[in-house]
């Protein structure tokens, strides 16, 4: 075929666009009969069951759409959809397989290609083409079928349930279930809100007639931005923690950023005008956030396009306007801080994003209010403001015009969830202890000032993860010993008598500071971690330091060493934090050597755990991290995140191991990540006879109530039948009977 490439890639992209799922297959088949130059084209999709629904066609009679329905196996469609395999056939009619549907109208139809959708593993459907005259499709044909299929197989998944089978347009009114990412739990039921959209990446670059009257609107832009910012934050201060109004510093420290201002106003002299301008400087510092590994890092790109937006409101003039109507769900695609400051508490039900991530500052500051979120759902199709719908940040899915008993259902759940946490309010300064005696410490995890409060609340013993790389991503340069003193002070003192772990700088890789920029090959297995700190030792020891000092007089630090796999990586290590004391001493400081633990995250510090011992304090199994490696896996990548699984045979195998060994040599450890907050996994490692969990601060409660619950004992069982299963969804089914023998199924929704 000629230009077959360009055809493929106009196709993929012209339906990726396309206004509703209906309009998406119409495109598709005709846009496939007329580079094929074939008499017909038809798409069939598969519902839930398997069941095959002709979805659209161009060539075979319309008023057949939604009426011819196989299921797989039946008919030529349908063993394609089986077998996972094309059909390439001279004539149809004789292939011992096939099926005629009279209101088709095919009959006149001879020659017959069809090849199977298939994403994810799962069967998305099969897109036909045929032909009057008796022929085999060629070779190239039948590869550039092939291929069109694997392109468009993903975006179709999306609209997959869309289609009803019976009309290829989506009533308004019908229910829809979108899933997202889970951003904050909880239950909120409510109607939607939709925010006034001010989608700065949209923007086009266009000449300036007046650059000095350019500049000058940006500073006006700012400056307004700068007194909004100060009137959302005051009047959120009634409502959190300090630490959590804190959020808004970073857009305070976004907004008096050199980097912006003079990079939006240079783009500005160079010809572009203010929004222009605006847009590739956002762009500019947000790709940099977007490359990188680190989930928590990446999502502060939201960030930038959320300052960015705002600034881009005031560039147009728009005034803001708020509801003043009860149980909303506030929705857009990218909700800022600021969007939600905007509004009193109790008008609140939920937050949906159809951007954003798990690890925004929204989806924390919705955790601190209490409000449930779901993030990242993509582009809902005919979203409409005042649609009533149910958001489920447990599950991380919203549902369009529920069903009344749907609703009732919900409503059940959010009250017994409420109950749940009433109840297990009582449970705060109780030490999670099994009914047999064994004692489990439990701690929370936090990467911002936000998160400090929260854990203390909810009871955390300590914190077991600090990440120290924010505020190195936060400066414009790389901050001061005393400016990390700061900083590390305020965490260590506000859990005083608690132990608290500080993870020394992760940086490296993909990781990339705006200030220290470096391109590889393989990020993930490049220079990171550790191997970054001790390459650059000014900036490792200027953090020691830091770290020690802010401990004086508190003495509750722990250190903790990021990416570890070489025994020469802890005796470096362990001569600077002695130099770095000495110098602290001499200097008229009173600090101590603080214990000194390391991520078991690389599968090569497993096996070399013996030789640690003598070097290091305690171990922190890095659950998320073992896990990726261990699979061989990016959890982050869309192609393969669903095959990210903590109970994974060889991850409960794997980490049984390092406890045991942990055990056998005498080391404390600990075991941080969402392994920690999933009460399915909790069995097991309580099986385990783990020491420590580190967690996210909501999940404290529900995991003090498991551990007081269960016995060790039924936890070993279960662990015993746990190692001898082949199949993550086996131990599932088995840990989930456990809780509901023990009557704790409602923690797993």
């Amino acid at each position: 075929m000629d230009n077959s490439l360009l055809l493929l890639k106009k196709i993929v992209q012209e339906a990726a666009t396309a206004a509703s799922p209906a309009k998406q297959m119409d495109y598709i088949v005709s846009a496939v009969r007329a580079a094929m130059q074939v008499s017909v084209c038809s798409l069939f999709i598969a519902d839930a069951q398997g069941v095959l629904t002709l979805a659209a066609t161009d060539g075979l009679d319309p008023t057949a759409v939604g009426q011819v329905r196989l299921a797989e196996g039946e008919g030529l469609v349908g063993s394609i959809a089986r077998s996972s395999h094309p059909l390439n056939l001279e004539d149809a009619a004789q292939h011992p397989g096939y099926r005629y549907f009279p209101e088709t109208r095919e009959e006149e139809y001879q020659a017959f290609l069809g090849v199977p959708l298939v994403h994810l593993r799962r069967h998305i459907g099969v897109l036909v083409v045929q032909e009057r005259q008796r022929r085999k499709f060629t070779d190239d044909e039948e590869a550039f079928l092939v291929t069109i299929a694997a392109q468009l197989a993903p975006s179709l998944s999306l609209g997959q349930s869309h289609f009803s089978g019976e009309t290829p347009e989506q009533d308004s009114a019908t229910t829809q279930r979108i899933i997202g990412i889970k951003g904050a739990s909880g239950i909120g039921i409510g109607t939607i809100h939709l925010l006034i959209e001010n989608d700065l990446k949209q923007v086009v670059d266009q000449e300036s007639v007046d650059t000095e009257l350019e500049i000058d609107r940006f500073r006006a832009a700012l400056s307004e931005c700068r007194d909004e910012l100060k009137q959302e934050t005051y009047s959120l201060k009634g409502d959190l923690p300090g630490d959590v109004v804190a959020i808004f510093s970073f857009y305070e420290m976004l907004l008096d950023s050199k980097e912006l201002s003079q990079g939006v106003e240079h783009n500005i002299r160079q010809g572009n005008w203010a929004p222009g301008a605006l847009r590739s400087t956002i762009l500019q510092y947000s790709t940099l956030f977007e490359n990188m590994e680190d989930s928590y890092l990446r999502s502060r790109a939201e960030d930038m396009w959320n300052i960015g937006n705002k600034l881009y409101s005031k560039l147009r003039g728009h005034k803001t306007v708020t509801s003043q109507d009860q149980n909303l769900i506030l929705t857009g695609d990218l909700i800022s801080i600021s969007d939600i400051a905007r509004y009193k508490r109790e008008q609140l039900v939920g937050i949906l994003c159809q951007s954003g991530s798990s690890l925004s500052h929204t989806a924390v500051l919705a955790n601190a209010l209490g409000l449930p979120a779901v993030m990242g759902t993509g582009k809902i199709k005919n979203l409409i403001a005042g649609v009533p719908a149910i958001l489920d940040g447990h599950q991380g899915q919203v549902i369009l015009n529920p069903l009344p008993a749907v609703v009732e259902e919900f409503q059940q759940l959010a009250n017994n969830e409420r109950l749940l946490f009433e109840g297990l309010e009582e449970l705060k300064e109780l030490p999670a202890v099994t009914p047999d005696g064994h004692r489990i410490r439990l701690f929370a995890n936090t990467g911002l000032m936000a998160d400090v409060s929260p854990g203390l609340k909810r009871g955390a013993e300590g914190i077991g993860l600090y990440r120290s790389e924010i505020p190195f991503m936060e400066h414009e340069n790389f901050p001061t010993e005393e400016e990390q003193k700061q900083i590390y002070r305020h965490v260590l003192s506000a859990y005083a008598g608690k132990p608290v772990t500080l993870r020394t700088l992760d940086i490296g890789g993909d990781k990339v500071l705006p200030y220290y920029h470096f391109n590889e090959e393989n990020p993930s297995l490049g220079w990171r971690g550790i191997r970054f700190s001790l390459d650059n030792r000014p900036i490792f020891m200027t953090q020691i330091r830091a770290m020690l000092r802010a401990a004086e007089g508190l003495n509750n630090l722990r250190i903790l060493l990021p990416m570890v796999s070489r025994v020469d990586e802890l005796d470096t290590f362990n001569l600077l934090l002695e130099d770095a004391r000495e110098q602290l001493k001499a200097e008229g400081y009173q600090v101590q050597r603080p214990p000194v633990g390391i991520m078991v995250e690389v599968p090569a510090a497993v096996n070399l755990l013996r030789f640690f011992a003598s070097r290091i304090n305690f171990v922190s199994i890095g659950s998320n991290d073992l896990t990726q490696y261990l699979l061989a896996l990016d959890r982050n990548n869309a192609r393969v995140s669903h095959l990210f699984d903590n109970l994974h045979p060889a991850v409960v195998q794997e980490i049984f191991r390092i406890v045991q060994q942990c055990c056998s040599i005498g080391l404390p450890v600990s075991l941080c990540g969402e392994m920690a907050a999933d009460p399915l996994a909790v069995i097991l490692l309580l099986g385990m006879r783990i020491e420590t969990l580190s967690m996210n601060a909501y999940s404290l409660p529900k995991i003090k109530w498991l551990i007081r619950t269960l016995p060790v004992k039924v936890a070993e069982q279960t662990l015993q039948k746990a190692l001898s299963m082949e199949h993550e969804n086996q131990i599932r089914k088995l840990t989930r009977q456990v809780l509901n023998n023990h009557s704790l199924g409602k923690l797993v929704c």
